[in-house]
């Protein structure tokens, strides 16, 4: 996933126009990059594993007529980088071709490399050398691929540029005589461009000739690991993860334990978050919605934003959006380092298949995986339950971007698909703060709250000065963006529609939504963070997130008690793949961080 941006000229490309394209494509990622100069000398690809801007600082292409870039959020191939040069073809790839090891046996190809981006090279010269025209380039490689496939293909021996997509995440306009393009419409508006447009087939257009192959130079300075590979093979460090059977009392209603903050039990022992639990899955009436956003529709264009990670919920939200409330989303994703793989493949083919523009806000990986790893250091010093969430803040800057994709697109409405169960009390609990049952909320909201919150962390944070590090104006304004902002025009989906387990399941599997491989649950296993955080929560409390989600369930009547307690019994399994991609994502030793979490005096010793 990057973003690709370009300007095709009869005269030498604009390098002030050029620079502003690629200072906004930085937003969608900045791991690697790479340029294409053409009609200066011969064509010359420039590849780089650091940002764009650094890049241009080495190679600025003036005097050129057509001048190609990428800034790129490394999702698939780390070794590679793109754009990706084969048999003549030069390609520029934003998203991610999910079936691309299927399809080498089917065009009788062979791989090079490991980046997917490398088979849309392979088709189109294929389809060349078949005697297929340029022209049917984009059908061919639409026709094959799935995911998201916004494509700058060039091919400078013919002269031709063709651009394309299948989701919208390509725009193109004029500016004096030239023609530019780039995976947002919003750079193109600020360049004052005329006849902006969205790519949705295919555009062909003509560019210097070059009869040379194209000359290709990387410049590899670092190698960040920023897409670990999700270990498989059983090991001496699996072996260290620990999954004591705890004897634990448990709520005779749901399935929460005596190690639940706050938690008591009465007589019949019922526990008192069942005693207070007012039904969270119960919709309003449909019919409400559509009322309300029918002053947003339009006659043209992206009506509603969808905040949109790749997980379960947000997917299913994605598909009603869709179909049933009829609207024409943009997909919103903050990726700010914890975004595995697998959920940014299954943002690819949600996307690709619902035809959705994906908007990206991506961070600098490097930076947010560096807070995380000072915050973790700080909390392996002195470990506290309540201080595990500090793990996470950093990803609530998605927030503070809503704001951001709503000013760069004009669209105002925006429709999130968070699922109403995933009441996690126990998270502040454990730093001091009792449940309030009334709250309505996933997150809750008002100053009164977050300030106490905030006074019990500093105490906490107290008994590890390595948490006041570089990483504090980072969590403070996240959480500032979530708590303290207001909200407008902004609606829940699934206060509409029901959230059902089975049917949401059902549903994804139309779409070939992808599994993780070492869980059976399918909730948030996009999260590069949950696994290690509820292996914690099970070793030293007995329960996870997994327990009060089920408890959940059984009071919405959606679970039997026996059923939800033989799941979490197979989803609170420590997920050695995932532990090990988090540890090794944040630079952190796995052998030493898992035993300091194996030595934890647990809570559940006694029942």
């Amino acid at each position: 996933m990057c973003g690709i941006f370009g300007i095709v000229s009869t005269n030498a490309v604009d390098a002030k126009c050029f620079n502003l394209l690629s200072r906004h494509a930085q937003q969608r990622g900045r791991d690697s990059s790479g340029v294409l100069v053409i009609g200066r000398e011969a064509a010359h690809v420039w590849r780089a594993d650091y940002s764009i801007q650094s890049l241009l600082k080495r190679v600025m292409p003036r005097g050129a007529k057509a001048v190609l870039g990428h800034s790129r959020l490394i999702t698939n191939g780390l070794a590679d980088n793109q754009p990706v040069v084969r048999g003549g073809v030069c390609v520029f790839h934003n998203g991610i071709v999910v079936n691309h090891a299927d399809l080498w046996a089917q065009i009788g190809e062979q791989p090079r490399q490991e980046i997917d981006t490398e088979v849309i090279a392979a088709i189109a010269a294929r389809h060349l050398a078949d005697g297929g025209d340029v022209n049917g380039i984009a059908d061919r490689v639409l026709s094959l691929c799935r995911g998201v496939v916004a494509c700058a293909l060039a091919i400078p021996s013919r002269g031709k540029l063709c651009l394309f997509s299948n989701n919208g995440s390509l725009y193109a306009g004029s500016l004096n005589g030239a023609t530019l393009y780039a995976s947002e419409e919003h750079p193109l508006r600020l360049l004052e461009c005329s006849s902006i447009h969205q790519i949705r087939s295919g555009e062909v257009l003509d560019i210097p000739v070059e009869s040379k192959p194209v000359a290709v130079s990387d410049d590899r300075k670092r190698r960040l690991d920023l897409i670990p590979n999700l270990a498989s093979v059983a090991s001496a460090e699996e072996r260290m993860l620990e999954y004591p059977q705890y004897q634990l009392r448990r709520c005779t209603r749901c399935i929460l334990p005596h190690t639940m903050p706050f938690i008591s039990f009465d007589e019949q022992g019922v526990c008192n978050y069942c005693r207070h639990y007012r039904p969270r899955n119960n919709p309003r009436p449909k019919e409400e919605l559509f009322g309300l956003v029918n002053p947003y529709r339009r006659a043209s264009g992206a009506e509603c934003i969808v905040p949109f990670s790749g997980g379960r919920d947000s997917c299913y939200g994605l598909h009603l959006i869709a179909n049933e409330l009829k609207m024409r989303p943009v997909t919103y994703t903050y990726d700010w380092g914890m975004v595995t793989d697998l959920g940014r493949r299954n943002i690819s083919r949600m996307c690709g298949e619902l035809g959705v523009e994906n908007i990206i806000v991506a961070e600098d990986i490097a930076k947010k995986r560096e807070y995380i790893r000072m915050n973790l250091r700080a909390w392996l010093r002195s470990p506290h339950l309540g201080m595990i969430s500090i793990l996470t803040a950093g990803d609530k800057h998605f927030f503070r971007h809503v704001e951001t994709v709503k000013r760069q697109t004009g669209v105002q409405l925006n429709l999130w698909g968070v699922n109403p169960l995933e009441v996690t009390h126990f998270k502040a609990g454990f730093l001091g703060v009792p449940p309030d049952f009334a709250e309505k909320r996933v997150y809750s909201h008002g100053m009164a709250k977050q300030l106490r919150y905030h006074w019990l962390r500093l105490r906490a944070m107290l008994q590890s000065p390595g948490y006041f590090n570089r990483s504090l104006w980072d969590t403070l304004s996240g959480e500032y963006y979530r708590s303290f902002t207001e909200k407008k025009d902004y609606f829940h989906i699934f206060d509409y529609w029901r959230w059902d387990e089975r049917v949401v399941d059902e549903t994804l599997a139309q779409y070939d939504w992808e599994r993780a491989p070492d869980t059976s649950t399918t909730w948030r296993i996009g999260d590069g963070t949950a696994a290690f955080y509820n292996y914690i929560y099970y070793t030293v409390a007995g329960f996870s997130e997994h327990d009060t989600f089920r408890s959940n369930q059984v009071r919405e009547g959606d679970l039997s008690r026996e059923r939800a307690i033989k799941l979490v019994q197979d989803e609170n399994r420590p997920r050695y793949p995932n532990i090990k991609w988090y540890l090794d994502a944040v630079g952190l030793d796995f052998r030493e961080v898992i035993k300091v979490v194996n030595a934890i005096p647990p809570l559940a010793g006694s029942a």
